[in-house]
């Protein structure tokens, strides 16, 4: 069942995805011939028009091919005959689409389970938020200038800055105050603490409060995603930690394996949850400026919109293919590491 569930949850996701490139071409009268969810042979298709829509043997990945994306077409309806911003739209469609999507499932879980405000539960004696000054129910307002609107935004800025000096501003009845933190390094957890910890209690509000704070677990999730990329460029993250398909199908199948206990409710919100981080990490990561992305994709059509005249084909196409082999190579990579941390 376990395996059912990660097969789906990546299916929407990468669905959706290609949803997105679709739907923009078609919008720009763009010729659409295929349209697939997975790799590899095609197990079962069918023709609607002009666009042949199938499902292939491998459960992962997915595919919007259009007339003249990769090759050169005398159809007035291909890619490449289309206008540069009509083209940056639909290459920007997919990334743009896979946030949309997290933010829908971040606001059914919102509104299933509320936020977990910035409150503080309690001050730990000897650390330096208690000669701070600072008491339980303190909300942190923000920590070195960045706006804290979840106490997992706390944890997560401290994990990422460790050892830093912070600058806080917290309030307590209304009023605001603040004050500077110098973690202490603690032997026991290997680890910097400032000496303060939340309930993890999470608050419902109203409507338009779970709107709001949808936006911010988005954005939690995106800001999430580019600083563990920081630490994986700085060394602070080795290789052999990051995870592909087997890792997550892994992760999803051990979070469903612990949910299940406490019923099929919990199952739900944890898969949301993993649904809500996986499509804005696929999001980010398609945005990442590497050749065969449609990151990689938008800086040649930014580079073309800015000088006015497209770079020669062959050479971008020769640049993409590169990229694509050396993707290849590290998915075979990561996917080794999975099996090997097995």
């Amino acid at each position: 069942m376990k395996f059912v569930i990660a097969i789906v949850i990546f299916s929407i996701i990468i669905l959706f995805h290609e949803l997105g490139h679709f739907l923009l071409a078609k919008k720009n009268g763009i010729r659409v011939n295929e349209f697939s969810l997975g790799l590899g042979p095609t197990i079962f298709g069918i023709t609607k028009g002009e666009t042949k829509y199938s499902i292939k043997l491998l459960p992962f990945g997915g595919a919007c091919m259009m007339e003249g994306e990769d090759a050169d077409s005398d159809d007035e309806r291909s890619f490449q005959k289309k206008s540069v911003w009509a083209r940056i739209s639909v290459v920007a469609a997919g990334p743009v689409f896979n946030f949309i999507m997290a933010f829908i499932f971040a606001l059914i879980l919102i509104l299933c389970v509320g936020y977990d405000k910035p409150v503080v539960y309690d001050v730990m004696e000897g650390y330096p938020a208690e000669e701070a000054g600072m008491e339980a129910g303190d909300t942190i307002i923000s920590m070195n200038g960045k706006r804290m609107h979840f106490y997992r935004e706390v944890s997560l800025y401290s994990y990422f800055h460790p050892g830093k000096s912070i600058d806080l501003v917290y309030e307590r009845d209304g009023k605001r105050y603040e004050t500077t933190l110098n973690p202490l390094y603690q032997e026991e957890e290997g680890r910097y603490l400032i000496g303060f910890y939340g309930s993890g209690v999470r608050e419902k509000g109203n409507f338009l409060e779970s709107l709001k704070y949808s936006v911010f677990e988005l954005k939690y999730w995106i800001n999430t995603t580019i600083d563990s990329l920081r630490m994986l460029v700085s060394g602070r993250v080795s290789a052999n930690e990051v995870s592909g398909p087997v890792g997550i199908v892994k992760t999803i199948g051990d979070t469903y394996d612990e949910s299940k206990t406490e019923g099929y409710y919990m199952v739900f919100l944890n898969m949301l949850n993993i649904a809500i981080l996986l499509s804005a990490n696929l999001g980010v990561m398609n945005l990442l400026p590497l050749p065969a992305l449609d990151g990689g994709r938008l800086i040649f059509l930014i580079i073309e919109a800015i000088r006015r005249k497209r770079i020669d084909p062959d050479k971008e196409g020769m640049v993409h293919f590169v990229g694509l082999v050396l993707l290849m190579l590290l998915m075979v990579f990561v996917m080794v590491n999975d099996i090997r941390k097995l």
